[in-house]
């Protein structure tokens, strides 16, 4: 017989619990505390099991028996009713941790943890604060490509082409990142770069006339402002590392006596350590460097506070301060002035001077090189500091590739001290010779 509305109202307690029953398996248990509860009972694979549906009068009559009819749809589906509200229930606290801020700071603080730099981080966390008001609280399932693509328009909009581009990008990864932890489906940034403005590419800044390089070395050397400034100005241009990986040296990581630097992965943008090749100009500076600042853990710490390295900002402004605009030259522009004058020279592979750079081939064919060019490197880092040199003289200016022709003999580190021998021999090498 079907339970009635009333009756259901009109049960009183009992000092044991008893059952109310209804039709297909419904029926309402009241407890001696007078709670009264909706329970289904049903057959799952020959055993007999039970699902609450529900407490009344919270949950009517009516629509506790629509609840009990949706449980035997699953049924005659093959699908046991008690899973699948257990993976409904885990879909939404999922759910709840898959928003775009959530999976956003969760990738962040994974990408802290790996290492990467305090910059790179800020970097993220600013793409994402550009986006968030528009996104951050919808689930990254939820989210469609064109939604998306209007957020970060808003950036292109006003002119930030290579900014909106890299929203994208740091967007596209935080997706991936949330296929790969269960929290989307799919990719819907992965694509976006099809309908956004291409930024127009710009190369940094860089002097490659040797003539005008000479003179910002000779600039440099005049430079009257902190001496610490004025040392990694002159260091920079015969080490040629990113700006960055100058100003966070720390003198650890300058084995001088076997004249080689030795930078730790986690203080590199490819995350790979490197060694940099120390030539006897560039030990010189170093020496001045530790006569002032030894005694610190940097080599090149803040003018404010020796705990600090110097601001990102301190060698460019050195440089505007010698006369030298943001069009001429930049700090990172070391590194494109000897890319450039070293493959002119034709002296060296083009594999030494990429690892010198420290571009990183991942493949075996990389690790192979790495070890294979060092000699060459060595050889490679004192011919450029002598051609350095030749330039800041300023007579009788040379190209890389006449003082190539000129220079037969080199002086280098021998392996055995780590100090210079002037009878050691430099094989120069000309196009269409083995590099060996």
């Amino acid at each position: 017989m079907a339970l009635s509305d009333m009756a259901a109202r009109n049960a009183r307690p009992k000092a044991k619990p008893f059952k109310l029953y209804d039709e297909d398996g419904l029926y309402l248990f009241i407890s001696p505390a007078g709670g009264k509860y909706w329970r289904v009972k049903y057959r799952w694979q020959s055993a007999e099991k039970t699902l609450s549906v529900g407490s009344y009068p919270e949950i009517t009559l009516k629509e506790a028996r629509e609840r009990r009819d949706d449980a035997r749809v699953l049924l005659a589906h093959g699908v046991d009713p008690y899973q699948e509200r257990k993976r409904l229930e885990k879909a939404k606290i999922l759910e709840k941790s898959s928003t775009l801020r959530v999976v956003a700071a969760e990738f962040i603080e994974k990408k802290r943890k790996d290492g990467f730099s305090n910059k790179t981080l800020y970097k993220m966390e600013w793409f994402f604060s550009l986006v968030e008001k528009d996104l951050g609280d919808q689930a990254l399932n939820d989210l469609m490509p064109y939604e998306i693509l209007q957020a970060i328009r808003k950036v292109e909009e006003n002119g930030h082409y290579e900014t909106a581009n890299r929203i994208r990008g740091f967007l596209s990864r935080v997706f991936r990142y949330g296929v790969l932890t269960g929290r989307a489906a799919t990719n819907p940034a992965a694509e976006l770069g099809e309908a956004l403005i291409k930024p127009k590419v710009r190369h940094h800044a860089a002097i490659v006339d040797p003539s005008a390089f000479g003179q910002l070395l000779r600039d440099i050397d005049a430079y009257n402002g902190f001496i610490g400034t004025r040392l990694a100005l002159k260091l920079a241009p015969h080490v040629f590392v990113r700006p960055g990986e100058l100003r966070s040296a720390e003198w650890k990581d300058m084995d001088r006596d076997n004249c080689v630097w030795k930078i730790p992965a986690e203080r590199m943008k490819m995350r790979e350590p490197h060694s940099v090749p120390l030539s006897r100009q560039s030990l010189a500076i170093l020496n001045q460097a530790h006569l002032r600042f030894g005694n610190y853990t940097l080599v090149f710490p803040a003018r404010k506070s020796w705990r600090k390295p110097m601001s990102d900002v301190t060698l460019n402004k050195a440089l505007r301060t010698m006369g030298y605009s943001n069009e001429e030259m930049v700090s990172h522009g070391f590194r494109s002035t000897a890319s450039t004058l070293l493959n002119e020279s034709r002296l060296w592979a083009p594999e030494t001077i990429e690892l010198a750079l420290s571009h990183v081939d991942d493949s075996v064919r990389g690790i192979y090189q790495r070890s294979q060019f060092w000699d060459e490197r060595v050889e490679m880092a004192q011919w450029w500091s002598d051609y350095l040199d030749h330039l800041k003289a300023g007579v009788d200016i040379q190209t890389p590739k006449q003082f190539a022709q000129k220079k037969k003999a080199a002086t280098r580190p021998t392996e055995a001290t780590g100090s210079y021998s002037s009878n050691v021999t430099m094989t120069v090498r000309f196009p269409g010779q083995s590099y060996g």
